[in-house]
């Protein structure tokens, strides 16, 4: 009778204990169900939102301002309450996309459109196609005044095999002495100009395209102290050649570095046909520049230079000098060129000069030649400057420099023997 009796209460309460389970499984079931509830959006036309982006597009963006848009009518969704209160913005018809709490973009950032509103503003992948254009090559198109003609060629050397590489282009807007141009091009590399290349006479054509390759064997320790020589011809009806420009080029160190091929074009010079002077003559560029206050020399090349050649190998270099009140302010070198008597510089050299100086400054150029041993001459000089230093052709270079500035004014001047004290 006890255990029975025992039986019966131990099942009651187990009941009751599991009742109290269910109950509180049922409560937290209902809040884990009332955390998950959806709310269906605010039912509001799509054409009034678009309508009222619109209307504001002329108006500036402000930060924090929001506007309450709709989903498309005919799309039945709900939005958990965790994502409530964000927008979204429509992009084109049947696509509709997330705007961010603050959907003004950055102004600059985007392309004008005229017609354009929010949902516009907002587009992915939307470029601006003048960020991607490129520069227009106008070395075809702009010619300066009294341009004689534009020569393009390429220049590669290899270490290996100490070949220098010529490959000539084309040449556009020849000079030509008469109604038809018939050019042909001869390739020197000096100082030796006893030997040469030619191309090919393209008949009838101021724009001659040659596209031929010329191949000069030159040692690599010698290479950069050559110059490459363009000249260019006009055939007549008798086969005589007349000259209508050359280009004189340089083959420095960068731009035979990397074993790489490097197009250049250059411009046609006039070939001098003084006789040059009793010493020489040295052809350099002389600009100033008021607003940096800086001075630029360009010595460009040198030519009938009476050298020494008692013995061993010979260089010549350029020394230029700044003076003050005949007092040396700052000297400046260019590289060594082996013996040529036409040496070619190409180099350019700048100075800080104020405006109130030029009055008392001047440059002196001096052309140096260096022998076996670290001995050097002086072959000659020219110095150019204002009226107290200076008269002639000097005083015209540097009053021309001073008349036309941020301009590079080129001449040639003839070198005077230094008088020894």
């Amino acid at each position: 009778m006890a255990e029975q009796l025992a039986l019966v209460i131990g099942g009651t309460i187990g009941g009751l204990l599991l009742l109290l389970l269910i109950g509180a499984s049922c409560c937290l079931w209902r809040r884990f169900c009332a955390t998950l509830t959806y709310e269906e959006l605010p039912g509001t036309p799509a054409m009034a939102s678009a309508a009222a982006s619109s209307g504001q597009q002329d108006r500036p963006c402000q930060p924090h301002a929001r506007t309450q848009l709709s989903r498309p009518p005919d799309v039945p969704f709900v939005v958990p309450p965790s994502l409530q209160g964000r927008d979204w913005v429509p992009l084109h018809s049947g696509e509709w996309t997330h705007a961010p709490w603050d959907s003004c973009p950055a102004s600059e950032l985007l392309p004008y459109t005229p017609s354009g509103g929010l949902g516009d503003a907002c587009m992915v992948g939307a470029i601006n196609p003048e960020l991607y254009k490129f520069p227009e090559d106008k070395s075809e198109t702009d010619f300066p005044a009294g341009c004689l003609g534009r020569l393009w060629f390429s220049v590669e050397y290899e270490q290996e095999a100490e070949r220098l590489l010529v490959g000539l282009i084309k040449a556009r807007h020849l000079q030509a002495p008469s109604e038809t141009c018939s050019p042909l091009v001869k390739l020197y590399l000096l100082p030796d100009e006893r030997r040469f290349l030619q191309s090919k006479t393209k008949r009838k054509t101021s724009n001659p395209q040659f596209d031929e390759h010329f191949i000069f064997q030159v040692s690599s320790k010698t290479v950069t102290q050559r110059v490459l020589k363009f000249s260019v011809y006009h055939v007549d009806r008798q086969r005589k050649h007349q000259l209508l420009g050359q280009v004189l080029f340089p083959l420095k160190n960068e731009t035979l570095a990397g074993d790489c091929r490097r197009v250049i074009w250059r411009d046609l010079e006039a070939e001098s046909l003084e006789p040059p002077s009793e010493f020489g003559d040295l052809q350099f560029c002389l600009s100033y520049n008021d607003y940096l206050s800086r001075l630029t020399v360009v010595v460009l090349r040198a030519k009938g230079l009476r050298l020494q050649e008692d013995r061993g190998i010979v260089s010549v270099f350029v020394k230029v000098s700044l003076m003050n009140h005949n007092k040396f302010v700052k000297c400046k070198k260019t590289s060594a060129v082996l013996g040529s008597i036409n040496p070619v510089y190409n180099e350019t050299f700048s100075f800080k000069a104020d405006a109130t100086e030029l009055d008392t400054a001047s440059l002196s150029l001096t052309v140096v030649q260096n022998t076996e041993g670290d001995k050097s001459q002086q072959l000659g000089r020219v110095v150019v400057g204002p009226y107290m230093y200076t008269r002639g052709r000097e005083l015209e270079h540097w009053d021309e420099m001073l008349s036309k500035p941020k301009e590079l004014v080129k001449r040639w001047h003839a070198l005077c023997r230094i008088t020894e004290p």
